[in-house]
């Protein structure tokens, strides 16, 4: 892959990265919401741009489902689940906005460091490519460490998964029977994360997993 091809492949893969930093600086859930769509929107077209120029066409599944599963259908359920659930609409952030995107920045240049040495020899789009990924699982982790509420690290959980499928259509794609079972999964994780966050609702009238704490080893 040369040329403009290469170019397109570079500013998809490192949209990425740059909305998983606009996850990390969103402090209100609704607006948490829109931009994972957007995380997810930049993915399918990541993925569809890989199918076209690797002539893959298995990899136009990967995109659709990414389409329709996290561009329209989780987020739409997350919304409607926020609203039912009453939760506040201020996300809190354990380290502060500051200290977490400089901690972002320092994940982007680790996985820098330890990617490209040990792909030596690997087609450099694939290089590349993988240390984006790196570093979209990276800062989803660190998501899903430095908020306190269930939803918003459901949030991390997802952007994180969404950095793996980058990966693995980078490195020339996956079986198609990988990529059907990976969507049923995560559809099957998220309603079961619905249902939780549903009954912790109920149960302690907070999502928050700070104040849950104070519940431990407690009778209710």
């Amino acid at each position: 892959m040369h040329g403009l091809a290469f170019d397109i492949a570079h500013l998809l893969t490192g949209s990425l990265v740059l909305v998983s930093f606009m996850l990390l600086y969103q402090g209100r859930m609704f607006s948490l919401l829109n931009v994972f769509a957007l995380h997810a929107f930049v993915l399918s077209l990541s993925v569809a741009w890989q199918a076209l120029v690797q002539g893959a066409p298995h990899l136009y599944v990967t995109a659709a489902l990414a389409l329709v599963f996290k561009v329209i259908v989780i987020p739409v359920a997350l919304h409607r689940i926020v609203r039912r659930l009453g939760i506040h609409q201020t996300l809190e952030i354990v380290a502060g906005i500051g200290p977490t995107m400089l901690a972002g920045m320092g994940l982007v240049a680790l996985s820098i460091v330890v990617m490209l040495p040990v792909t030596v020899g690997v087609d450099t789009l694939a290089r590349e490519d993988l240390a984006f990924a790196l570093s979209v699982v990276l800062l989803g982790l660190l998501m899903m460490v430095t908020r306190r509420n269930a939803v918003s690290q459901v949030i991390g959980f997802m952007s994180l998964e969404n950095g793996l499928v980058l990966a693995a259509t980078g490195a020339k794609g996956m079986p198609l029977v990988v990529e059907i079972s990976i969507a049923f999964s995560i559809l099957i994780a998220f309603i079961v994360i619905g249902i939780f966050l549903f009954r912790i609702r109920e149960r302690f009238d907070t999502v928050d997993v700070h104040a849950l704490d104070r519940f431990r080893g407690e009778r209710l």
